[in-house]
């Protein structure tokens, strides 16, 4: 997962025309500005920073604006630029936590606010080591997938982090752009380095659910969501998006995709996350 990056100085943002393609905040404010340039790609996150991505995804340059730090420049880039331009390599990314649970992977796939990362805190807490609380980088390996490890962090918001997270647990300075805490990987919360096979893929729902339930998905259902939860730095680039369905498709034909809703309350998490390994266990029982 080669990608270069450059730090440029600090400088006022050029006027751009209008994005081909933005994220925005759930107020409706954006987030992220994607345009095309000579020779690539420019990303702007308002305020903070301009990204200039070449047009194979292997160098990044960074030019942030006059107030922006170098910790808000290198967690932008890890959390919303490497994706992006791991994508643009053909490398499949998701919006995804994972965890390992007994030498495998297990992923929760899901929008902002559906509780990847308050999972995957969860199953480290309790000795299960995460890979990544986000961006989940997926390869072909000969037998199946692999879940590959992203930076050793988890981001919280503050009701999660005082539910589950101990006093005196290693964190980040806080960031200007995010009200999210950003805990570090240790002893407290644990963290795998090696690369490890995706065994189950779980796509969250929304809470509405009196108890939890777990709704295996077909190969169509499961591309669907695939897709829906993919990281994409040209949305209209029709090579690429014709090469990222293929790769989906085969992820999405191996029979280890479940839907999974449960009730949000941090009291339940320790019955949830038994609910999980247990159903992960009965699935391998029942494939061996």
């Amino acid at each position: 997962m080669t990608v270069e990056l450059e730090i440029a100085g600090t400088r006022e943002p050029a006027l751009l025309p209008a994005p081909f393609h933005a994220w925005q905040m759930p107020g409706g404010e954006s987030w992220t500005e994607f345009h095309r340039e000579r020779g690539g790609y420019r990303l702007r996150f308002p305020q903070l920073a301009d990204f200039v991505v070449s047009s194979d995804g292997r160098r990044v340059r960074c030019e942030p604006a006059l107030e922006t730090t170098d910790a808000v420049v290198q967690q932008l880039y890890l959390n919303q630029v490497l994706p992006l331009a791991l994508s643009k390599q053909g490398k499949l990314v998701f919006h995804a936590s994972a965890v390992e649970v007994d030498g495998g992977a297990v992923a929760f796939v899901g929008a902002s606010g559906r509780g990847k990362s308050t999972l995957a805190a969860s199953f480290a807490i309790d000795g299960h080591r995460f890979l990544t609380d986000d961006g989940l980088v997926v390869e072909r390996a000969a037998r199946g997938h692999l879940a590959l490890p992203s930076h050793p962090s988890i981001r919280l918001w503050e009701d999660s982090a005082e539910a589950l997270i101990a006093p005196g647990t290693p964190s980040a300075p806080p960031l200007s752009y995010t009200s999210k805490a950003r805990f570090l990987a240790g002893d407290r919360l644990a963290f795998c380095v090696e690369p490890q096979p995706l065994r189950h893929v779980y796509f969250l729902g929304d809470g509405s659910a009196g108890d939890i339930s777990f709704r295996r998905l077909s190969g169509p259902d499961a591309m669907i969501e695939w897709v829906r939860h993919s990281f994409l730095l040209d949305v209209e680039e029709k090579p690429r998006i014709a090469s990222h369905f293929d790769q989906v498709a085969a992820l999405a034909n191996e029979p280890i995709h479940y839907a999974l809703d449960y009730p949000r309350r941090y009291d339940d998490l320790a019955g949830v996350r038994a609910a999980i390994v247990a159903h992960v266990r009965a699935a391998a029982a029942e494939s061996s």
